[in-house]
């Protein structure tokens, strides 16, 4: 599910320090989500999904399809 985050991330043009602040985190937040070093809650999940104006839903079909 997060390989769907970054992809949704990159096709929407958004950097890590853009996701960070409309979240309220900083960058290395996002990286360390992004590179697996930190795990996302469901919550977590679903704002940042949000934020980046993707599906929380839509990512986690394909991901289980994958």
């Amino acid at each position: 599910m997060i390989d769907g985050l970054i992809a949704a991330r990159k096709a929407a043009n958004i950097t890590q320090v853009e996701l960070g602040q409309r979240i309220g985190q900083r960058q290395t937040f996002v990286s360390k989500f992004e590179l697996g070093e930190r795990r996302l809650d469901a919550a977590e999940f679903v704002k940042v999904s949000r934020a980046i104006g993707a599906d929380p839903f839509e990512i986690m079909r394909k991901a289980e399809l994958d």
